[in-house]
């Protein structure tokens, strides 16, 4: 269960990958830097003018390790991965719930459910943690109003209807989140949430979160064999993994949410790691890109326990165990999908 944890993040510009043996060897200017047993590795993400030989990618794609191509900014682009794994019946049961109204209702309901929860947790911890900062009233006030959503949630039964409480959802944890910033004020604040393109540091430093978040999900989804591609609360678009980014709801708040709060905060990034492009989009530089990188990783490895299965495991488990869990409800072992409530 080790190699779950184990994700390549490749942002050395100019850097090639290549297989050796049985191993993953990164070389810049034709100088080896990193050798890796693919056995390790779960997944490897490359950032920029990252290149892979194909022969790498053969190999990768028989061992199931997923290769995913970014911007050097965090930008999808490509995602290369093997032969769909997993039983058939699991995937054609999972299309014909994505085509099910009510199913896509209790699923979509369970994840938005745990997604509001968490966010309300977010805040309720920020406000009795800094209640000598400003705004803290205004934080209060916004987790008992999402408290309020959170029961007209469970009384939605239409798959639009909970969307649009969502979104109300969203804007009033969002309406909040420059209180959570307490310190480089001048660099990290946040008026809105704004992507393609982030348009400020702390969009940026989200976006860029969000986006490792998705790789994940969509790994643990591909190791289950269901396919990340078909979701129940997104719309299906083409390129687009929905359901990948279903399971990422309940992850976004304690998980991406609090760990780029803590980078602000703790001063671990600094506002002169990013640029505005000509363009108007924010980016961050190379050792922002990696101390980043290194937090996330970190982030993965601490550990809490499941609150449906009762026992401890590490975070980045926990996209695994969901995804488990997900199909265990999709086949009809669960009856409903459990997801993670954080305490």
């Amino acid at each position: 269960m080790k190699k779950y944890l184990n994700t390549l993040f490749v942002t050395t510009q100019g850097a090639y990958l290549n297989k050796e043996g049985e191993s993953v060897v990164v070389s810049v200017d034709r100088e080896i830097r990193l050798r890796v047993p693919v056995h390790a590795l779960s997944g490897i993400v490359c950032f920029g003018n990252v290149l892979c030989s194909p022969f790498l990618m053969r190999h990768c794609a028989d061992h199931q390790v997923l290769i995913s191509f970014l911007s050097e900014n965090g930008r999808f682009l490509a995602r290369v991965q093997g032969a769909v794994a997993g039983n058939v019946l699991l995937r054609r049961k999972q299309y014909r719930m994505a085509d099910d109204p009510q199913a896509c209702v209790r699923i979509a309901k369970a994840m938005l459910l745990a997604k509001a929860a968490n966010a309300r947790t977010v805040l309720q911890r920020a406000a009795r943690d800094h209640a000598d900062k400003s705004g803290m009233s205004a934080v209060e006030t916004a987790a008992t109003r999402i408290g309020m959503l959170m029961r007209r949630i469970r009384s939605e039964e239409d798959l639009d209807a909970l969307r649009g409480r969502e979104g109300d959802t969203s804007r009033v944890y969002f309406g909040v989140f420059d209180h959570l910033l307490t310190s480089q004020k001048e660099t990290f604040f946040f008026r809105e949430r704004n992507r393609r393109p982030p348009l400020d540091n702390m969009n940026a430093l989200l976006s860029f979160i969000y986006t490792l978040l998705v790789h994940d999900c969509a790994g643990a989804l591909e190791a289950v064999g269901l396919d990340p591609q078909v979701g129940f609360l997104h719309r299906d678009r083409p390129g687009r993994p929905s359901l990948a980014l279903d399971l990422m709801e309940e992850f976004r708040p304690f998980f991406a949410d609090r760990l780029a709060l803590s980078l602000v905060n703790l001063r671990q990034i600094q506002g002169n790691g990013f640029r505005k492009t000509e363009s108007g989009a924010v980016e961050m530089d190379d050792d922002t890109r990696k101390t980043l990188l290194t937090a996330y990783q970190k982030r993965k490895t601490e550990e809490m326990i499941h609150p449906f299965i009762g026992e401890t495991a590490a975070l980045g488990i926990f996209f695994h165990l969901q995804a488990q869990l997900l199909a265990r409800h999709i086949r009809g072992d669960l009856d409903g999908y459990p997801p993670v409530v954080w305490k």
